[in-house]
């Protein structure tokens, strides 16, 4: 199969393309390139399995003539800005990329879609991929399911829950195979050190604090990357149009939990020079406005109608994250320092501005 990836050189997007080209799959991947777009994330790939396309999903016309030249039997839409924090500061880069970028890349597979032919429309979906974030902040108890309403509490989730409310209304408006799918807090190799367990690794090991808001026990589901790609292709080649999908790990944890864990385990893979654990570079500090308590989701649909579970427990997961990017510091560093910018530069620019 043939599939396009938007937001491809990002975290979850380039492990979905490692996890598709691994399986023999082609993509063609369309980022960019802003700030999180990391082609670095792409090594390894085989060159004949992949394309990148380093141009603005906001450019519908553009988008359309990708479409037209390349034909793919479907769409991973994963671009967006995704950091709280930066929304919070910026609400104006969220509204562009997720709100205005999702109804550019609707528009486009819109028109593609009415040229296919019946059995090139019978495989052909438009899979938007979205956050758990949109249904706002549970209790103590209960878990988002597909029918909880929308409560976004921050801008960030606010401008997801709008992309999800097109995706829905292009299917029931249009007849466009749209799925949606919902995913709880994904973690492993290749993600942004904005984040907290690569912020958490690097800061450790840099002997910097480790910051924590508030009393640190804000909780969430945690879902390791590769399960995540898993489940969207099973949503992609099974999933039923016009559907929405939540997608979870099954492994709540508090913030404190994690770094306490994260800390563990590297006193054991990299011990300090001077003996003490890691656990005391731990830091508490306001917290953000707007803070989530907890998210939990309910994943019991996709796993009842597709057959998906997650195959990494948070123990295994957890690290096998840690050792790979103590296996891969040159990724993080050269994120840190900014020499990713300069190697995306020789692959053609950064697209539209």
């Amino acid at each position: 199969m043939r599939y396009f990836i938007t937001g491809g050189a990002g975290f979850i997007g380039s492990n979905l393309a490692h996890y598709l080209t691994s399986s023999g799959h082609e993509v063609i991947i369309i980022d960019k390139l802003t700030y999180a777009g990391n082609t670095e994330s792409l090594e390894g790939l085989d060159g004949n399995l992949f394309k990148l396309v380093i141009e603005d999903i906001c450019d519908t016309s553009l988008i359309s003539s990708l479409l037209d030249k390349e034909k793919p039997d479907g769409i991973f839409h994963l671009a967006a800005e995704s950091h709280v924090d930066r929304s919070i500061d910026a609400p104006s880069d969220f509204i562009r990329t997720n709100v205005f970028g999702t109804f550019s890349m609707l528009e486009a597979a819109r028109k593609y879609s009415a040229s296919l032919n019946q059995n090139e429309m019978e495989k052909f979906r438009f899979l938007h991929v979205s956050t758990d974030e949109v249904y706002g902040s549970l209790g103590d108890t209960g878990y988002f399911t597909e029918d909880t309403p929308y409560a976004p509490n921050s801008p960030y989730s606010a401008s997801k829950a709008a992309s999800d409310h097109l995706a829905r209304a292009w299917h029931h408006t249009y007849n466009m195979p749209v799925v949606t799918t919902n995913c709880s807090n994904n973690y492993g190799p290749r993600q942004f050190p904005e984040k907290l367990i690569p912020h958490m690794i690097n800061s450790a090991i840099k002997d910097k604090p480790l910051p924590l808001y508030g009393d640190g026990k804000n909780v969430r589901d945690w879902l390791y990357v590769e399960d995540h790609c898993k489940a969207l292709l099973k949503v992609m080649r099974h999933g039923k149009i016009g559907e929405t999908y939540n997608i979870g790990g099954d492994y709540e944890k508090q913030n404190v939990e994690i770094v306490k864990t994260i800390c563990s385990l590297l006193d054991d893979m990299l011990p300090r020079d001077d003996g003490k654990s890691y656990s005391g570079q731990i830091k508490y500090v306001k917290d953000r406005p707007g803070h989530d308590r907890r998210y939990a989701i309910d994943a019991s649909k996709i796993k009842r109608e597709l057959g998906w579970k997650a195959d990494e427990t948070f123990d295994t997961g957890i690290e096998k994250t840690i050792r790979w990017y103590l296996e891969n510091k040159k990724w993080m560093e050269n994120i840190l320092n900014g020499s990713y910018k300069i190697e995306r530069i020789g692959l053609g620019g950064e697209g539209h501005a």
